[in-house]
């Protein structure tokens, strides 16, 4: 809507505005859970399209070309479907009456800003209370075991939780929409929410999922960078932070990362706080034995979590003042 999409048409609000309105609800009330507690959340919705599909389709007895193909089949109708249904949504906002009020609340639940800070900031809390409180906190945010994890990789599991869906849960959704609209955004929780559920690299998915992994990586291209630059900058005014560190460390280390883009925010987040974040560490299926991003200390404390999430605040500020300015800009 801001390049690509509609037009504000006679009387229509800026999408712009949407969007600055919705990041600043959801920093206030969330997710929206009170409406989303009586009806299905729209990722919930594509989540179960999604396992369908993946029931329907992705048969063991099928070979693995078979497979690949009937993924690709599914990320084009799920993606043709949310783009459908992005438009529709964004065409009754401009031109009917109040139904600007539909789109914002599915705005704000498409953000995660709020969300994120209180799982991580549970993370800590739980950590700082005892080890087996940390380890329950944690496993909601992250696919790895928590049972294996002493105090110092809870924390060090929260931190990098945070710095990657700083990236994937506010700063791409944020992106896709400033670029397309709310057709963008919804088209890109699709293709994340896909990536996590069917792009994984064992037996069963790692040719089924290969197109939405793949995808999901592209998507993220451009904001995982934006969100590495945003921490860089929100160090500059958190205490004991370090800015240039920041950026020395997410330059130098990001490509040690096995995701394509993660690596981005994780590095920033590690030399920022000075500490070493990723590196070997045990999934439910599987051990992983990456290098560490950053070079300062892997035993993270309670304490770097509240660190991490003063830097995550202000970066959030700083994601939200760029569509400000924007915004602005599209206004003169």
């Amino acid at each position: 809507m801001f390049l690509f999409g509609l037009s504000n048409g006679e009387g229509g609000f800026d999408p712009l505005i949407f969007m600055v309105v919705a990041l600043i609800i959801d920093a206030y009330v969330g997710d929206m859970s009170v409406v989303f507690s009586r009806i299905k959340h729209p990722v919930v919705w594509i989540g179960d399209l999604v396992g369908f599909l993946d029931r329907k389709l992705n048969r063991e007895n099928r070979g693995q070309m078979d497979r690949a193909f009937r993924g690709l089949i599914v990320v084009l109708f799920v993606v043709s479907l949310c783009a459908a249904v992005g438009w529709c949504v964004a065409w009754v906002g401009q031109n009917y009456p109040f139904g600007w009020t539909l789109e914002l609340i599915l705005l704000v639940a498409l953000i995660a800003q709020r969300g994120l800070y209180d799982h991580v900031r549970r993370v800590g809390l739980g950590a700082k209370e005892s080890l087996e409180s940390g380890r329950e906190a944690v496993s909601h945010i992250v696919g790895r075991d928590p049972s294996q994890l002493d105090e110092h990789g809870v924390c060090r599991a929260g931190i990098e939780s945070l710095a990657e869906n700083f990236s994937d849960g506010v700063v791409a959704p944020v992106f896709w929409y400033v670029l397309f609209g709310f057709p963008g955004i919804l088209v890109y929780k699709a293709v994340n929410t896909m990536d996590s559920m069917i792009g994984y690299k064992n037996e069963t998915y790692k040719a089924f999922g290969m197109t939405a992994a793949r995808l999901d990586d592209i998507l993220n291209i451009i904001p995982a960078r934006l969100a590495g630059l945003f921490i860089s900058l929100a160090a500059m005014v958190a205490p004991t932070a370090n800015p240039w560190k920041a950026v020395k460390t997410m330059l130098r280390d990001a490509g040690k990362h096995r995701s394509p883009n993660a690596g981005w925010p994780e590095g920033a987040m590690a030399g920022a706080l000075g500490l070493a974040l990723a590196g070997p560490r045990k999934y439910r299926e599987n051990q992983v034995n990456d290098p560490w991003i950053g070079d300062g200390d892997a035993r993270a404390r309670p304490k770097d979590i509240k660190r991490a999430l003063y830097i995550f605040v202000v970066a959030c500020l700083i994601n939200g003042l760029v569509v400000a300015a924007l915004a602005l800009v599209r206004m003169g």
